[in-house]
């Protein structure tokens, strides 16, 4: 029979519109039968009794100091006064320290900008990079 004939609706000649689905149930089996027999060859590992150890990295908190400046002007290291040559060199020292120290501000609200400047110019040319300033929440 051709490909482009048809026959009558009484005759067996006409061309099948169905899929035979028998080959492909074929490979879908020897697919399934290759799955299962590689399956325990992939998971195959090596039985092996390991040390605990712990591994968490030891954290260490870096410090922090206080930098309190009154309204007048004088300036507290952790609440002890001190000039402004001994500032510079503590800010100096803090800022080569490993791992280096946060620097918490506490400035006065009438404290003139002045002396605040200096403390931040101070950290600056050091090198501190780890600064906030402290203020006091909103009470209403």
């Amino acid at each position: 029979m051709a490909m482009g004939s048809y026959g009558d609706d009484n005759t067996d000649d006409g061309m099948m519109s169905e899929i035979n689905m028998t080959p492909l149930v074929d490979v879908m089996l020897v697919l399934l039968i290759i799955f299962i027999v590689t399956l325990p060859v992939l998971n195959h590992a090596v039985k092996l009794d390991l040390p605990q150890a712990s591994s968490r990295p030891e954290e260490t908190k870096p410090t922090k100091i206080d930098v309190s400046i009154q309204a007048d002007g004088k300036i507290f290291w952790d609440k002890q006064p001190i000039d402004d040559a001994t500032l510079h060199d503590r800010i100096t020292a803090a800022a080569h320290a490993e791992p280096q120290p946060e620097l918490h501000l506490f400035a006065d609200k009438n404290v003139r900008y002045e002396s605040v400047a200096k403390v931040l110019a101070d950290a600056q040319s050091a090198g501190l990079t780890k600064l906030g300033f402290v203020t006091e929440p909103n009470r209403k």
